[in-house]
């Protein structure tokens, strides 16, 4: 079974890099960031109701905007207690639609 031919593997379906959201989909993250946040200035009292409603928007914008690393600073600062009168969400989302694209120059 031994043969002198190299056979090279290749992929079927190349892993397709993440594309920048549609202006849709960044307008509707960024209703749900300030309806979030909005709810999260009037639940700082209850402790247990704001993180439900921080895990639950970082879930709803990962579905919206696909796997972001921003999401994961986002949920953690809202866990910070005493942040939830700051925009966070809207912050986050954002960053996304700013940032996004931004890629590091090749070097030469």
């Amino acid at each position: 079974m031994q043969t002198d031919k190299i056979s090279v593997l290749t992929a079927t379906d190349p892993i397709a890099s993440l594309k920048r959201p549609s202006r849709a989909r960044v307008a509707i993250a960024l209703a749900v960031a300030a309806v979030s946040d909005l709810l999260s200035f009037w639940t700082v009292i209850a402790t247990p109701v704001q993180w439900a409603l921080d895990v639950g928007t970082a879930f709803v914008l990962f579905l919206i905007l696909g796997r972001r690393w921003a999401l994961l600073p986002g949920l953690i600062a809202e866990a910070i207690p005493g942040m939830g009168i700051f925009p966070v969400w809207i912050l986050v989302v954002l960053s996304i639609a700013i940032y996004d694209g931004v890629k590091k120059p090749p070097k030469t």
